[in-house]
């Protein structure tokens, strides 16, 4: 297949683009630089160096595929205008063609949920509220949609869980949980994470949400103490004063999920669990 992909440069596009490569397929990374052009080559895709804010020109990109994965995120205030534009060109190149169009969701829309399904009611943090409509748009528009909605990403010594807990070192070297760290993180590992998006572009189904999810649940406290050196409880007003209330408030949601709609498209995670990796690094 002729795949579009954004994001390839990032976390998690990245290592889809190399797993769409090695599937065999044609990759063009939509990119914002020369110097990110020149990863993706390097990568084997072939780059396109443009603004995915200019709509005519995402489109016409698109268009040319067979099929889009949007990964790309910037992951700041404009995070939901970014993607209102990414959608606006799926819709315009993809509507009624019958080609995949895969976008990127996250495990926060659902909220506190201790058995996350794909039809589980959204209740997302303020970090994260932005995604419902947003959402709602691929799905009313006439593309053959999947929104995949990765849990907590790592691996590779990246994602959330090492950015947030191998520093967080307290004066004594123990690992500072968020909050008394018995909340627990859906998880999935950016190898097994990326295998999915590739399974859903390659199966060009209507699919709506999927949940990439390991259906390994740890708590907070499970994870840092994986770590090592010991572990500090903190208040949840400490976590919100020390990653800010919007960032505090995400990372405190207790949620568990079993990828079990992923599963039954054949989908398998196999890589080491996020306590192994840590206790192993």
């Amino acid at each position: 297949m002729k795949i579009v992909l954004t994001g390839g440069t990032g976390y998690i596009g990245s290592v889809v683009l190399e797993q769409l490569v090695a599937a065999g397929h044609a990759v063009t990374a939509l990119v914002r630089s020369d110097e990110a052009a020149a990863k993706v080559r390097k990568a084997g895709a072939e780059p396109a160096v443009g603004d995915l804010y200019d709509t005519a020109w995402t489109a016409r990109l698109f268009a040319a595929a067979d099929g889009v994965v949007h990964t790309a995120a910037p992951g700041d205030g404009t995070s939901e205008q970014f993607d209102r534009a990414v959608v606006e060109a799926a819709v315009e190149a993809l509507s009624g063609t019958g080609k995949p169009y895969v976008h990127t969701s996250g495990i926060w829309v659902y909220g506190d949920n201790a058995d996350i399904a794909e039809d589980s009611p959204f209740a997302p943090p303020a970090l994260t509220a932005w995604r419902l409509a947003v959402e709602r748009s691929v799905l009313d528009a006439d593309l053959v949609a999947t929104i995949v909605a990765p849990g907590i990403v790592y691996g590779h010594g990246g994602g959330i869980p090492a950015g947030v807990l191998a520093p967080g070192r307290d004066e004594q070297g123990r690992v500072r949980l968020v909050g008394d760290g018995t909340q627990r993180w859906t998880t999935v590992h950016v190898e097994d994470v990326a295998a999915l998006y590739v399974a859903v572009v390659e199966r060009g189904e209507r699919l709506g949400h999927v949940v990439a999810a390991s259906g390994v649940n740890p708590t907070v406290r499970e994870v840092a103490e994986a770590v090592g050196a010991g572990v500090a409880p903190e208040s949840v007003e400490a976590s919100r004063a020390r990653f800010g209330p919007l960032f505090a408030d995400a990372l405190l949601l207790d949620q568990q999920a079993t990828g079990a709609k992923a599963r039954s498209l054949g989908w398998t995670p196999t890589r080491p669990t996020l306590v192994e990796e840590l206790a192993g690094a």
